[in-house]
């Protein structure tokens, strides 16, 4: 249960697609960069951030609020490797050699589990051992509301106890049995060894969250609050004490990122650049700039600005589409205290997946770099678990269909206006419980300012809607104050005052890569932002955990029930690398990124 929000540029058409393009581009290259020339040793290599996705949260126990892409895949995971580490030369797999423990040992009919530590040591000197793990399951423990991806009866509370049997192994016991795959895929995949270090309850008292559980908010409470000071980052002892291949020297607040070599990272592949520089942008004119001028090592091609592939190629950069596993959504918050009672009425949701034009955004605004969103499974790339059902599209684009369905359940329709609800109540061919008499059809969708494709869509929606009397009333903010906004709350709390949210790039299922949509729609989880809530979900979800097989029937159900607004889904991105950098393909869809791999060569 490791996925993220995330928001990128490029829509996906999938593989073909993108090799078309690379055939258009003729110098293109996808798969591996072939080294040519002398490998330099040391060098500074740039990597362009997305527009207002800004790292600002450092400490791995991640919470709701910054969970994204941003911050965990292409921040902390080059200073603070997970348990084990996903992607592995372009497949979103278990990198063993990357992974601080050998794999996992399922044995007493899968209800115990136990984990081996490989020899890494922290940058101070510690082991990466089996207290570290403890240290964190201690943490989820105590902490399990603060950490982004937990979901109700998911890790920690599928475990009956957990055990250090030696320094460098621990013993899961697990209350029932699971699929191996499963289980290490979604589960284990969530743990961030922890350094003895920062077992602290302030800057000189010790605590003792390693071992006792009762321990744990002291130093979460602590460590949290330093990771609140985004200005530190650069500067803190705590923060340098790292494990991975990187330590970070720089940070401003802009989310200019500077990293080098950690000296002592035990991993099998050790930097061979000096610098490791995440450089951020407003916009993607910014970035498209810097890129037309051959300033900057790894950048990326909006695909609005396509015809602009050939200035690139002459200023020294190679194509490589970044494809990833994930789906494109955005929540309508359920527990709203006024609209919350109209997105709970599925023929709502119905009609308006009814409005969304998926195929004509893919033609017109992606250019045909995108697919589909029609349920919790990706459509693409090719995947072993997508039906026929939902690529079928349960609710294909129909203005008539969404005038119905508000018709005859109750709205007197506004087409241009506003439509409201004239027939309250719970009845057939009423509005639905807890909807009033003269109820309007109005709402307020905060999306991701800065890129071009996003605000596109958001505008065209704006005017299919107004057809059938729903306002949409549009505003724009940064990336990260927007999934700062977007997070689960309840009707009492001031936080829930936010009633659609689209950060502009759905969910990547770049850690649980079983495709069930536990973590976004099972009540209860901590990513499951708009707080949607059905037994029947719940119950096909935790099906699919035990029993292989069974993910069909949770997947048609999901898409049949509209958890979210479901929209065509971006590829990460259209990457530009610098002709003489090495290393940077094939990137993973896990959205990891391996700068210790990278290199430059003289005379390519």
């Amino acid at each position: 249960m490791h996925p993220r929000r995330y928001r990128r540029l490029l829509s996906a058409a999938g593989v073909a697609a993108a090799a078309l393009l690379v055939a258009a581009c003729s110098s293109a290259t996808g798969g591996s960069q072939s080294s040519g020339g002398a490998i330099q040793k040391g060098g500074t290599a740039t990597f362009a951030l997305p527009p207002g996705a800004v790292p600002n949260w450092i400490f791995p126990f991640i919470d709701s609020a910054h969970s994204s892409i941003d911050n965990r895949n292409q921040f902390e995971y080059l200073m603070f490797r997970p348990l084990y580490f996903f992607g592995d030369n372009g497949q979103p797999v278990p990198n063993s050699g990357l992974s601080l423990a050998s794999p996992p040992a399922f044995s007493n009919g899968n209800k115990t589990v136990t984990i081996t530590m490989k020899n890494y040591k922290w940058s101070n000197g510690e082991p990466v051992g089996a207290s570290g793990v403890a240290f964190w399951l201690n943490m989820m423990a105590a902490e399990k509301t603060q950490w982004a991806y937990y979901v109700p009866g998911g890790l920690p509370d599928n475990l009956s106890s957990w055990k250090v049997t030696s320094p460098t192994q621990i013993v899961l016991q697990l209350k029932t049995a699971y699929s191996p795959s499963w289980f290490t895929d979604n589960e284990l995949s969530q743990i961030t060894p922890l350094p003895m270090a920062w077992d602290m309850t302030s800057a000189t008292a010790k605590g003792n969250c390693a071992t006792t559980v009762s321990s744990c908010a002291a130093v979460w409470q602590y460590l949290y609050s330093q990771s609140k000071q985004v200005g530190t980052y650069g500067k803190s002892a705590l923060w340098k004490i790292v494990d991975g291949p990187w330590r970070l020297t720089s940070y401003q607040t802009t989310g200019q990122s500077v990293f080098t070599p950690n000296t002592s990272y035990s991993g099998p592949v050790k930097p061979r650049l000096s610098q490791f520089i995440e450089t951020p942008f407003t916009t993607e004119d910014a970035e498209l700039n810097v890129l037309r001028s051959g300033n900057i090592s790894v950048g990326y091609l909006p695909t609005t600005d396509l015809d602009q592939r050939p200035v690139i190629q002459r200023s020294g950069y190679d194509l490589s589409v970044w494809v990833d596993a994930g789906i494109n959504y955005f929540p309508e918050n359920f527990n709203n205290p006024t609209v919350g009672p109209i997105f709970r009425q599925l023929y709502f949701r119905q009609a308006l997946q009814h409005l969304v034009n998926q195929p004509e955004y893919i033609t017109k605004i992606f250019q045909g770099f995108a697919s589909p969103t029609y349920g919790p499974v990706p459509i693409s790339p090719a995947n072993p678990f997508v039906d026929s059902f939902e690529k079928a599209n349960p609710y294909p684009f129909s203005v008539s269909a969404a005038k119905s369905l508000l018709a005859s359940n109750g709205w007197t329709v506004q087409p241009g206006g506003v439509s409201v609800c004239a027939k309250p109540g719970a009845g057939s061919g009423e509005c639905g419980a807890g909807v009033k008499a003269g109820a309007k059809l109005s709402f307020k969708l905060n999306y991701a300012s800065g890129t071009t494709e996003l605000t596109q869509e958001m505008q065209d929606m704006k005017s299919t809607f107004s057809q059938v009397g729903i306002d949409l009333n549009l505003s724009q903010a940064p990336f990260d104050q927007v999934i700062s906004e977007s997070v689960p709350c309840k009707p009492t709390q001031a936080s829930c005052s936010w009633q659609l949210d689209d950060w502009g790039g759905g969910w990547s299922y770049s850690m649980d890569h079983f495709p069930n949509g536990d973590l976004i729609f099972g009540s209860g989880a901590g990513d499951n932002f708009g707080s949607y809530s059905s037994a029947k979900t719940d119950q096909l979800i935790t099906e699919t955990d035990h029993v292989p097989g069974t993910i069909s029937a949770a997947e048609d159900f999901e898409a049949k029930d509209l958890p979210a607004i479901f929209m065509p889904k971006a590829d990460y991105q259209l990457t530009e690398v610098k002709s003489n950098l090495h290393g940077v393909t094939p990137q993973e869809p896990t959205f990891n990124i391996t700068p210790e791999n990278w290199y430059f060569t003289s005379g390519s």
